[in-house]
């Protein structure tokens, strides 16, 4: 083997090494950012549920305030002390302890009750009481403000985990269009078309459902319209004609397609476009053009 041809070999060896380094980088990276964001869903999660408990002592505590009756009085500091250990068993737990967080939000939903049971005794025994109205008001008002601030948390979730189901989405890679003749070789003109061939690889995703999916594939002719297919499928409230459709089974890791449509029907010059659909999003797509 002579020395410039052994550059050669070695040149192409080293520019294979950097692109795969470049593309485990790329997916790591972006794994890494779509774990940071569920991690940043479960504490805005976690702190919800923090504010809660901590709005039901203090409620419990202004409640204290308003009676004078001694056994109201001792249930009072009892459930105000289970609420207080609970909040620092909620400030103990991790996020990400998926057990421990769901059975603190049953412990929450247990104490909105019997915060409500109490606030309505207290109301019914102070109902004559004007001065404790305007208290309870002042309560309300305070209820008013912490829910406010709940609220608030919620949009912050609600945004992050729209963040969450985009980074969950699928993604059409790689993806090709190929018109071959009646050998299955590539057509040079539009008469010798017999089949269109659309290749892709649905891209690693960790944070997508593992499953089964079906894909469906749009070809576009010059015209506008799509070529025909047999059927239909929803997409943004309208349904639009398939070309072709496939089951496949995905399970997070990169995953090749290969479709093909038998041409039924007298083909035009000009560009054909292939759209690729997968859980009702548009994933990818490419084009092909013939001239007359």
């Amino acid at each position: 083997m002579n020395r410039k041809l052994l550059f050669t070999l070695l040149a192409l060896v080293v520019a294979a090494v950097v692109a795969v380094m470049a593309y485990l980088i790329f997916s790591l990276n972006k794994s890494n950012e779509q774990n940071k964001q569920m991690l940043e869903l479960a504490e805005m999660d976690k702190l919800e549920m923090q504010n809660e408990y901590e709005s039901f002592a203090r409620q419990y505590n202004e409640m204290k305030t308003q009676i004078n009756n001694d056994s109201l009085m001792a249930q009072l500091e009892q459930e105000q002390q289970r609420t207080q250990e609970l909040l620092e068993e909620l400030q103990r737990t991790k996020a990400n302890d998926a057990a421990e967080i769901t059975r603190l939000k049953k412990e929450l939903a247990t104490m909105r009750e019997v915060l409500k049971s109490f606030v309505a005794e207290i109301d019914s025994l102070n109902r004559l009481n004007t001065q404790l109205k305007g208290e309870n008001e002042d309560l309300r008002q305070q209820q008013v403000v912490q829910q406010q601030q709940i609220s608030d948390l919620s949009s912050e979730k609600a945004s992050l985990t729209d963040k969450v189901a985009i980074a969950s989405q699928l993604d059409a890679t790689a993806v090709r269009i190929s018109a071959l003749d009646k050998r299955q070789k590539a057509a040079k003109k539009i008469a010798d078309v017999k089949t269109f061939q659309v290749s892709f690889n649905i891209a690693r995703n960790v944070t997508a459902a593992a499953g089964n999916r079906t894909v469906y594939v749009r070809i576009i002719k010059p015209t506008g319209e799509a070529v025909d297919g047999g059927g239909t499928f929803a997409f943004e409230n309208r349904n639009l004609e398939y070309s072709m459709r496939k089951d496949i089974e995905y399970n997070g890791e990169e995953t090749p397609v290969t479709m093909y449509w038998n041409v039924t029907e007298m083909l035009v010059a000009g560009q054909y476009r292939a759209q690729i659909f997968a859980d009702g999003k548009n994933i990818g797509g490419a084009s092909i053009s013939f001239e007359k």
